[in-house]
C-alpha cells in the first residue's frame, strides 16, 4: 500500500480524510446511513429517558439495556457464518426494514399512552436480535463498497466519524424534542423520536438499493455452520493479534463503555438536570469521539496503530474517573467539567474501538471476515449487553460515581496489558503488512493471518 503523496490527493490532508467517498457505493452508504443514525441516537435518548421517566430505577435502566444487547453475542457468532456464506446486501436491506418496523412499532406505543417497560424491554430484546445480524454484515459489507481496497482503513475511519457525528446530533435533538413536547401525564415527546427514527430508515434503504454492485453468485457450502463457527473462532483464538484486541476491546467495553447506560441518572440526580442535559452529555462525548474519527481518517495508513490503542484507551480510562468526580463541583463548573471529561472519554472511545477494528479488518482473512466481524461485534457490543447489568447492579449498590471511577480503573488497567503485548503483536503483524505492501517487502513467501498463526504452532 502506497503512502507516497499522489495526483489522487492522498498528499493533502483533506483528500485523506475523505478519499473513500470517490467510490460511489460508499457515497451513496454514507449519505443514507448518516442519516438513519441520527435517528437511532435520538431513539436511544429517547429509549432511556423513556425507562427512566417510568421507573426511576438505575437497576431498570441496566436491565432494558442487557436486553437490547444480550441476543448480541448469542447469535452475532453465527451470523458471522452466514454472512461468510450469503449476499450481505440483500442481508443488510433486510435488516433495515426490520428495524424500521421495530422503531414505528415504540412510537406508537408511546404515543398511544400504553407503554410500560416491559413493552421497551420486549422492543429492545427485538433491537438486538436485528443488531446481531446487521453488525457482523456491514461491517463484512464495507470493503464491497470501497473500490480501492487502499481505502479501507479510511472507510472505517469515515464509518466512525459518521457515527460518531449522528451521536452529536441525535443525543441533542432527541433531549430537544422530549422538551418540547414534555407532558408528565403523556411520552409524545418520547413517541415523536421513536417516529423520527423509523422514518428515517428510508434513506438507508434507498441508499442500499440505488448501489450498483458485481451480480452475486452463491458459493456451494459443503461444512454445516457449526463446522463454519468452530473454524472462525480457532482462527481468531489461534492468532495472538486478532485474540488480543477482540480481549482488549470486550474489557473496554465490559467495565466502560457499559457505564454510558447510567447516563441518566447522573443527569438527573448528579447534575440535577433533565433530558436537555441527557442530551449535552451524550453530545459531549460524541464531539469527543467525532474529532479522534477525524483524526484516524487523516492518517495514511494502519501503521502505529498500536500505539495509538494503547494511549486512547488510557484516555477513556481516564476520562471516565474524571467524569466520576466532577459532579462534587458546584454548578456550572460540574456541568464544564462534566463536558470536558465526556470529550475526552469519547475521543479515546472512538480512537480505540476504531483502530482494533481497521487492524482487524486489514489482517484478516477474505473467506472469514464475517466471522472474524460476527466476534468483534460481540467484544464491542455483546460484552456491553453484561456490562450494563453489572453498572446498573453496582450503581444501586454504591452509586454512579463510584462505578464510573471503578469502569475507568479497569480501563487504564487494560490499556497497560495491552502495551506488554504489543512487541510480540508487531512480529506477527509484519508478514502481513509487507505482503499487502503497508510495509516493504524483504523476504518471500509472505504469508496470510492463517498461514502465520499456523506456523507459530508448528
Amino acid at each position: 500500500m502506497s503512502t507516497e503523496p499522489g495526483a489522487d490527493g492522498r498528499g493533502s490532508t483533506f483528500g485523506r480524510i475523505f478519499r473513500t467517498l470517490r467510490s460511489r457505493n460508499y457515497r451513496l452508504f454514507f449519505s443514507g446511513q448518516g442519516i438513519s443514525l441520527i435517528g437511532t441516537w435520538i431513539t436511544r435518548i429517547a429509549t432511556s429517558w423513556l425507562v427512566w421517566k417510568l421507573s426511576h430505577d438505575e437497576w431498570q435502566l441496566g436491565l432494558v439495556t442487557f436486553a437490547g444487547q444480550i441476543p448480541i453475542p448469542l447469535l452475532s457468532p453465527i451470523a458471522g457464518v452466514w454472512v461468510d456464506r450469503i449476499n450481505r446486501h440483500k442481508l443488510l436491506v433486510a435488516t433495515q426494514v426490520a428495524a424500521m418496523l421495530q422503531s414505528l412499532a415504540l412510537a406508537w406505543l408511546a404515543y398511544t399512552g400504553v407503554v410500560a417497560v416491559w413493552h421497551v424491554m420486549a422492543l429492545a430484546v427485538v433491537q438486538g436480535i436485528i443488531n446481531a445480524i446487521d453488525t457482523p454484515a456491514r461491517q463484512a459489507f464495507l470493503i464491497e463498497m470501497i473500490e480501492d481496497r487502499r481505502d479501507l482503513s479510511n472507510g472505517i475511519a469515515l464509518n466512525s466519524s459518521m457515527f460518531n457525528g449522528a451521536r452529536l446530533i441525535g443525543p441533542a435533538l432527541g433531549g430537544w424534542c422530549i422538551k418540547l413536547v414534555s407532558d408528565p401525564h403523556s411520552y409524545r415527546g418520547e413517541a415523536l423520536c421513536f417516529l423520527v427514527d423509523g422514518l428515517s430508515y428510508f434513506a438507508v434503504i434507498a441508499a442500499l438499493l440505488a448501489m450498483r454492485l458485481p451480480r452475486y453468485v452463491a458459493q456451494v457450502h459443503t461444512t454445516k455452520v457449526i463446522h463454519g463457527l468452530i473454524e472462525g473462532f480457532q482462527y481468531a483464538s489461534r492468532f495472538a493479534p486478532i485474540r488480543a484486541i477482540l480481549t482488549l476491546v470486550g474489557v473496554v467495553s465490559l467495565m466502560g463503555i457499559s457505564n454510558l447506560v447510567l447516563m441518566p441518572a447522573v443527569a438527573a440526580n448528579v447534575l440535577h438536570g433533565g433530558a436537555d442535559t441527557y442530551g449535552w452529555l451524550m453530545a459531549a462525548s460524541g464531539v469527543g469521539a467525532l474529532i479522534g474519527a477525524i483524526f484516524l481518517a487523516s492518517r495514511r495508513d494502519v501503521r502505529g496503530l498500536g500505539r495509538v490503542i494503547i494511549v486512547a484507551t488510557s484516555l477513556f480510562g481516564g476520562g471516565l474517573i474524571l467524569f466520576s468526580l466532577c459532579g462534587q463541583l458546584a454548578a456550572p463548573w460540574n456541568l464544564v467539567c462534566s463536558f470536558l471529561a465526556l470529550v475526552v472519554s469519547g475521543f479515546g472511545m472512538m480512537v480505540q474501538m476504531a483502530s482494533g477494528n481497521t487492524i482487524l479488518q486489514t489482517i484478516v482473512d477474505d473467506d472469514k471476515r464475517g466471522r472474524v466481524m460476527g466476534f468483534y461485534t460481540v467484544s464491542a457490543l455483546g460484552t456491553a449487553a453484561l456490562g450494563s447489568l453489572i453498572s446498573g447492579g453496582l450503581a444501586n449498590a454504591i452509586g454512579p460515581q463510584r462505578t464510573l471511577a471503578i469502569g475507568g480503573a479497569v480501563c487504564l488497567l487494560a490499556a497497560v496489558a495491552f502495551s506488554r503485548q504489543l512487541p510480540i503483536l508487531r512480529e506477527q503483524i509484519r508478514p502481513i503488512y509487507r505482503r499487502m505492501g503497508i510495509l516493504p517487502a524483504v523476504a518471500e513467501g509472505l504469508q496470510t493471518a492463517a498461514e502465520v498463526s499456523r506456523n507459530r504452532q508448528e
